[in-house]
């Protein structure tokens, strides 16, 4: 009879260095909050793919547009009415960019989309 302790498994091969997100999950995940967008700028290998770098640059301008849109509303009734109109309208956007993103399109959003494109270098 043959020792069962001479048969020995064989180590799987070695994987090779992966992220473990496609650019589609890492272009969508950018629009979550400024934090993964600010990380993808930074970490590699996200911060050389131009598509995620994109999305993460409109994400940041979209997000000082929602901070802006949220100083003016402390003016009294004018501010007020400013915030009722913008946030819906900015919430949309994001929603469209998220889907987009997760979608793989590139959706530019006029001039926030411009300047993501610039700072991308698409």
């Amino acid at each position: 009879m043959s020792d069962p302790s001479q048969y020995v498994p064989t180590p799987p091969p070695p994987q090779s260095a992966q992220s473990g997100l496609s650019d589609n999950a890492a272009g969508a995940l950018a629009y979550v909050t400024v934090i993964p967008a600010i990380i993808f700028l930074v970490a590699e290998p996200y911060n050389r793919n131009p598509y995620i770098k994109f999305h993460a640059w409109q994400n940041i301008f979209l997000s000082i547009a929602c901070f802006a849109v949220g100083i003016v509303g402390v003016i009294p009734i004018l501010g007020w009415l400013i915030v009722l109109v913008s946030m819906p309208v900015l919430l949309i956007c994001w929603v469209i960019c998220l889907i987009n993103a997760a979608q793989g399109k590139r959706f530019k959003l006029p001039f926030i989309g411009d300047l993501a494109a610039k700072q991308a270098g698409v």
